[in-house]
């Protein structure tokens, strides 16, 4: 047998380091506390039997239920947050329609998956919401699982034809606020047929506004360049929503966007403004997506939103199964991120929150 040799000094600071009770003789009047004895055959403590006078001996150092929730619990609570199954008003409706243009001419910057995944998030908390894909791709219709095939009337029968806009619009399964007004292949032809058209430029603004119901949002959603469709798509609009991806490339086309949503305003529509900057694809494990953040920050001001989307796997699968990310994965950071980003659009659209259950 291996003799163990005891270190005076390490077993004097271990000692000294744990903190020592006090005795009866140590603290005036004190007398020793009972201490308990557990029954074995008693149930444990925390289960349907145990006593109140049990549940007290809980050790102080039990986590509390925040800390102790695993991730799953986590996201399961963000998951029913974000779906909100009751049903109520937790976005604040604003007074009037807000019509806003999802625009910028560079591809692949997260137009359409924003334009999809706001008007859902926004739908679910009690706003009432339209989409107009103005997108000859008709990605937003996929992404919301509505038909769009040949045949099916959609936007361009409203521009060319002058076909009223509730006759083209489908409702979204699933989701009882959110409406959507496909897009088909047809529309590929529109930007050469309105060159001809009386107002061309107006073509969709008019269709809008002709619609007999009350929406809270109307989100339309772009091509990815700056023609006929887009400039119908401004001119119908007040708002513009500016999705930026955070890469170099993305910045270097924004100038010649800034420039003709200026020109259309000043020959156009006066009351058009550029309200909101959302930071797309952000990798935090890049200097260049921090270095384009500050950028972006710098120039646009509190017209960026505090909310970036990050990079996830999941906003790109969704659209895959027709969905949203928003009821896809509620609980992904994706769909937290976007949840987010529509509150604060909807928080910056009221001077003051609105309550109302309507």
């Amino acid at each position: 047998m291996i003799p163990i040799r005891r270190n005076a000094s390490a077993s004097a600071r271990f000692e000294s380091a744990v903190p020592q009770q006090p005795t009866p003789d140590s603290v005036p009047d004190a007398t020793p506390e009972p201490v308990p004895v557990t029954d074995p055959s008693a149930p444990p403590v925390g289960s349907p039997g145990a006593t109140a006078a049990e549940a007290a001996y809980v050790s102080r150092e039990t986590p509390t239920r925040e800390e102790d929730d695993p991730p799953l619990a986590m996201e399961a609570m963000r998951a029913v947050q974000i779906l909100n199954p009751s049903g109520e008003v937790t976005m604040p409706r604003p007074e009037r329609t807000r019509v806003m243009c999802v625009a910028n001419q560079k591809g692949g910057v997260g137009k359409t998956t924003t334009t999809v995944n706001l008007a859902v998030a926004l739908a679910l908390h009690g706003n009432r919401v339209l989409v107009v894909d103005l997108d000859p791709q008709g990605n937003a219709s996929t992404g919301l699982n509505v038909p769009h095939h040949t045949g099916v009337p959609d936007v361009y029968d409203c521009l060319i034809n002058s076909v009223p806009l509730e006759e083209v619009a489908q409702g979204v399964e699933g989701i009882p606020n959110l409406w959507c007004v496909p897009a088909t292949i047809d529309l590929a032809g529109a930007e050469i047929e309105l060159v001809s058209v009386v107002a061309r430029e107006s073509r969709l603004a008019r269709a809008i506004a002709a619609y007999p119901g009350h929406f809270d949002y109307v989100f339309i959603d772009c091509p990815p360049s700056l023609g006929l469709l887009t400039v119908n798509a401004l001119v119908a609009a007040q708002e513009v929503l500016i999705p930026i991806q955070c890469e170099y490339y993305a910045l270097e086309g924004l100038n010649q966007l800034i420039n003709n949503i200026n020109l259309v305003r000043q020959h156009l529509n006066p009351k058009l403004d550029v309200s909101t900057i959302l930071l797309t694809m952000y990798d935090r494990r890049t200097r260049l997506a921090d270095a384009v953040e500050q950028d972006v920050r710098n120039h646009f001001g509190d017209k960026v939103l505090q909310a970036v989307i990050p990079r996830n796997v999941r906003v790109s699968e969704a659209p895959s199964y027709g969905q949203s990310v928003m009821t896809y994965d509620p609980g992904s950071r994706g769909a937290t991120s976007y949840f987010e980003a529509a509150q604060e659009i909807a928080e910056r659209g009221v001077k003051e929150p609105v309550g109302r259950n309507a």
